[in-house]
Order: C-alpha cells, then structure tokens, then sequence
C-alpha cells in the first residue's frame, strides 16, 4: 500500500466518522425540541440518527458529552462570524452596525441551541462558555482606541457579560426583532461605553 492510499483511506475514514458525529448531534437537537434532556435516552438517540448504541459509544461518552460536543461547534461557528464583523477592517466605531449584525445573524439562524446555550438550563456553564468565547476574540484581536481609566479586561467582560443579558431579552421575546434591529440597539448601547476600536490581529 502506497503513501496515497494510506491518505485516502485515512480520509475517507475521517468523513465516515464526521458524518457519524452530525448525524448523532442532528437527532439529539431534533429530540431536544420535543423533550428535556434528562428524559432522552441514548436508544432514543440513535434510533433518530439510524445508528446503534455500540456506535454512539465509540464517540461519546454519554448524551451531555454529545450535547457538550454541538455547544462546541455552535460557539466555534459563532466566533468565526465575530472574526467576520471585522474582518479586512484596521477599525470600527462601537454604533457600526455591520459590527454587530453578522453575530446576531448567526444566532437568529440557529435560534433553538442558542436559547439553550444562553439560557444556560440545559448546559450547565454554557453561558460562561457562550461570553469567554466572545470575550477571547475580544482580548486577542481587537484594541480600544481612546485611552480610559477602567483596566480594558475590565471593560472588556462587562460589554461583553451585559451584552448576554441583551441576547437573552432577544429569546425571551421570541426573536421577535430581526437581528438588523437587534444590531442596532446594541450598537447605541456600546456607544456609550467606548467610542471604537483597533483590529491588532486578523
């Protein structure tokens, strides 16, 4: 067996194994909208995603280690789109709308396992999770303009953990706003607090 088909097999093993994942990860937040956690059952699961339990195992542990796993990627999916509010940009003004809208484009398109992220009822600590991966783009790749009395990490986790309490308004009202509004509210609210920001690293 040659070096190429070494890689193809090990790629094709590689795709059969994430297909597998989202497959477990689609019926679970499938079953989720119809009841709560801990009255699913693994065979519950996999009956949803056509696979057995042996299979199941073989990934994960148990359902909050799968249910850990999609929490993951979302909050992966949402820092990426945060990167892209900024992306090619050396600075920004805190009232930009365009800085805000692509986050709450993604979590509008993802509504359910938001509310349950930011809710934080299911998961537990997944609204620490949801803010400290807000908050480490924060701190690596941007850098306040004007200089202030507050210490910037400070500053940084109170924009940040006050602006939860403004997506969880946003599920409590049922995303009754479309996230151009929502942007915009937010982005009065920053205004307020800190006039723009430097892009250190992209």
């Amino acid at each position: 067996m040659d070096i190429e088909e070494v890689f193809h097999i090990a790629a094709t093993e590689d795709r059969r194994i994430l297909r597998t994942q989202k497959k477990l990860k689609t019926a679970l937040l499938a079953l989720l909208e119809q009841k709560d956690l801990q009255e699913l059952s693994i065979t519950e699961v996999t009956r949803q995603a056509d696979c057995n339990r042996v299979t199941f195992y073989s990934h994960y542990r148990d359902l909050n280690t799968l249910l850990e796993a999609i929490v993951e990627d979302h909050l992966n999916g949402l820092t990426a789109h945060f990167r892209r509010s900024f992306k090619g940009r050396e600075r920004f003004s805190s009232t930009d709308v365009q800085r805000h809208l692509p986050i709450f484009e993604y979590i509008y398109q993802n509504q359910f396992i938001f509310s349950l992220i930011i809710k934080g009822e299911v998961l537990p600590g997944s609204q620490n999770l949801f803010c400290e991966s807000l908050v480490r783009v924060s701190t690596i790749e941007l850098k306040l303009e004007e200089e202030t009395d507050i210490e910037i990490p400070t500053l940084n986790y109170f924009v940040t953990y006050g602006s939860l309490g403004f997506f969880l308004y946003w599920i409590n009202q049922g995303f009754r706003n479309p996230p151009e509004v929502m942007a915009e509210k937010l982005a009065v609210l920053h205004g307020k607090i800190y006039g723009g920001a430097i892009v250190i690293k992209e």
